[in-house]
């Protein structure tokens, strides 16, 4: 399943309305929306550059994974996400291609849409992300 676009790239953030102002400010980026996405312990802001979306996400546990991941590596990329037509069936064809899938099955995710994750180990260290609409 060929992507059609970058959906977004993730951006790990200790403070989140620290980091909104940064793109607000000095990027001149508007944040359209933030989110709570409480199954994955983490808050989200959203900026749009063309078709590409910045996600920043502030984890709400330490124990989360965007907390695990600070904690480790410190703020900074987390993920890349890419758009593509049905999630399910990209996941399905790359495991088929032997990649590690983090899920097997596409999962709620911020902004309404379907989401599934391939296992950095897997994918040259870049956790990746495909995202679909429901």
């Amino acid at each position: 399943m060929k992507p059609t676009h970058i959906e977004h790239i993730g951006i790990a953030v200790a403070d989140l309305q620290e980091a909104i102002r940064y793109y607000e400010e000095v990027i001149g980026l508007e944040c359209y929306a933030i989110e709570d996405i409480e199954d994955q312990k983490v808050r989200t802001a959203f900026f749009k550059v063309g078709d590409t979306k910045i996600e920043l996400l502030e984890s709400t546990d330490p124990e989360g994974p965007v907390g695990k991941f600070i904690e480790k590596k410190g703020p900074g990329i987390h993920h890349m996400a890419f758009a593509v037509a049905d999630v399910n069936k990209a996941l399905e064809g790359a495991a088929e291609k032997g990649v590690k899938l983090i899920d097997q099955e596409g999962r709620k995710g911020a902004e309404g849409l379907q989401i599934g994750f391939l296992h950095p180990k897997s994918t040259f260290g870049v956790l990746t992300e495909f995202c679909s609409d429901k």
